[in-house]
């Protein structure tokens, strides 16, 4: 069998134990080298892509108090403690938080005009940056990629995340 292009990459000798872990080590390659500019620029706005993540999600619902469970349930990744980034947001004046008038035990996060400010800064940026990243391929094959995926997250979304050590 042929070396494949990851693996002359990555300069093994040996051919991937699977096709399903060169597939995985491509994805995770592929995600780095893709990630790091909008990282760069996420940083030096001094914000993280989840704070971003948050930051969008806010500014989707105008002018709406949006309760912690639901912005982690939107989230593009998974966040192990969203408490903490919205108090990082906070400090640097880009969301409030207000209890909720029916359930005072409910905290709702709003963006503020300042977060609004800096969402629309980047957004630009970004987008740029994405079109540098993925435009050299057809919108054909863009829908492709996205539909395989999909395909391949569906089974790793459905299963618990211990990995029954436990």
């Amino acid at each position: 069998m042929p070396e494949s292009i990851l693996q002359q990459q990555l300069k093994k000798e040996q051919p991937f134990e699977s096709l399903e872990l060169e597939t995985f080590l491509n994805l995770l390659r592929t995600h780095n080298m893709i990630a790091a500019s909008p990282g760069r620029l996420m940083k030096r706005h001094g914000l993280s892509s989840a704070q971003y993540n948050i930051l969008k999600i806010l500014d989707s619902h105008l002018g709406e108090g949006v309760p912690c469970l639901e912005i982690v349930q939107q989230m593009v990744t998974r966040v192990p403690d969203i408490t903490r980034l919205v108090d990082r947001l906070a400090e640097a004046e880009l969301v409030e938080r207000n209890r909720s008038e029916s359930d005072r035990r409910v905290v709702m996060i709003t963006i503020t005009p300042k977060g609004r400010e800096l969402v629309e800064t980047i957004r630009l940026p970004l987008l740029e940056i994405h079109k540098q990243n993925l435009g050299h391929m057809t919108e054909g094959e863009l829908s492709q990629l996205n539909r395989l995926l999909v395909k391949a997250r569906i089974r790793a979304e459905a299963t618990p995340l211990c990995d029954g050590s436990e």
